[in-house]
């Protein structure tokens, strides 16, 4: 038992700084700040907080996490997310999609244990086809796939969706273009409102397009979309070098097959994830990545 067990708890629906904005199972939001000068909470976390003053709180405690997700830039890994039941990404029949991204992003959620479904957004265009087989290999490792077309088709767009997300807690990744805020905007009428109100008890306007956010979807709600903006990749750098194939479901396959238990699949004889390339059973373009990610975890920073 904790010492904090008899404070109120809260959802982190939205951060900014040292600013929270913590939700009470009641609805009621408020503006917490961290005990200290150490900053660890994310947006998903289930808080332990104390009041302080007529409408703000201190947040005294961090719950256990089921999952955290981490972003990543040049400099630095960060955690940004937490508790996420499942993992959209969307990508689009245009702009092409990267596949660096995305295998960067299906990497961060197997080792976080997060369940992934793929959507392939703009399937009303003529490049559908094009896109489809760029998701070829994806298909071939049996991962949950949708197509939608969110713009020209709301409607079958949301019956696809709604129930696919009814119940669960669901981290919406999309890059620049692919119609993340189509979906949003579609799904949750009153996203602006649930923005607005949180920037304002933030006095944080100029960031409400760089901030991980909380939406809720239901009125009861049961039903959540989370979605950051404004990053480009997830952090993979918690991943051990030697766990990175075993994260990829197309490498593990092949993984057991290799000559030494601790292959790296690069240069060593007898690799079966090699065999598997030259085969046409692993796409040149995964290995290619998982080179270069490997390479990333490997490489010291001084």
């Amino acid at each position: 038992m904790s010492r904090f067990d008899h404070l109120d708890i809260g959802l982190v629906v939205r951060g900014h700084g040292r600013h929270y904005i913590v939700e009470s199972p009641d609805g009621l939001r408020r503006v917490c700040h961290p005990r200290g000068k150490k900053s660890d909470c994310v947006v998903g976390d289930l808080v332990r907080w104390a009041p302080s003053g007529s409408d703000e709180g201190v947040v005294e405690a961090v719950e256990p996490r089921r999952n955290l997700l981490f972003r990543q830039d040049e400099w630095k890994t960060k955690s940004f997310a937490a508790n996420v039941d499942q993992l959209l990404i969307l990508v689009g029949v245009e702009p092409v999609f990267s596949e660096t991204q995305l295998c960067r992003a299906l990497i961060a959620a197997e080792a976080a244990g997060i369940s992934t479904t793929i959507a392939l957004n703009k399937i009303d265009l003529p490049g559908t086809a094009a896109a489809r087989e760029r998701l070829a290999p994806y298909r071939a490792m049996e991962l949950p796939m949708m197509e939608l077309a969110l713009t020209a088709d709301r409607e079958g767009s949301a019956a696809l969706l709604t129930p696919w997300l009814a119940g669960k807690k669901t981290f919406v990744m999309g890059p620049s273009g692919t119609g993340k805020s189509t979906l949003i905007n579609l799904l949750i009428p009153d996203a602006k409102a649930q923005v607005g109100e949180i920037s304002v008890a933030l006095n944080s306007g100029r960031h409400t397009t760089t901030t991980t956010q909380w939406y809720w979807v239901d009125a009861e709600r049961q039903t959540a979309l989370i979605d950051s903006p404004g990053f480009q990749e997830f952090g993979v750098k918690q991943v051990e070098p030697m766990q990175l194939p075993l994260l990829m479901p197309d490498l593990r396959k092949h993984a057991g097959n290799c000559r030494f238990y601790n292959c790296t699949h690069q240069h060593e004889p007898g690799c079966g994830v090699r065999d598997a390339v030259e085969a046409g059973l692993i796409s040149a373009s995964r290995y290619r990545i998982y080179g270069e990610i490997l390479a990333e975890l490997t490489t010291k920073r001084w």
